[in-house]
């Protein structure tokens, strides 16, 4: 037969290592440094020119833009190679 369990006791929590370190007083906050940049006119053009979209790119060619008629004219050409190449699967 068993024995009724009777009352039961708790023993008192065991401090952990890491409450048992002094804790640094806090610190303020520190502002992060910056730099600043300042970008020549021409890397402001190349900026402006690679982060351009196609509709900007094709209004530009249409005005006359011989950059912009060139790209376009390379990607009218990547594209018809790209469609013309035959792939074979076996």
């Amino acid at each position: 037969m068993s024995d009724p369990v009777g009352a039961v006791s708790q023993s008192p929590p065991v401090a952990r290592p890491s409450d048992a370190r002094p804790r640094a007083p806090a610190r303020p906050a520190q502002s992060v440094p910056s730099d600043t940049v300042q970008l020549s006119s021409q890397a402001q053009a190349a900026l402006q020119e690679a982060t351009e979209t196609a509709a900007q790119t094709a209004k530009e060619a249409s005005q006359g833009d011989l950059q912009a008629k060139m790209l376009l004219a390379k990607q009218a050409a990547a594209r018809a190679d790209a469609e013309s190449t035959t792939h074979v699967v076996a």
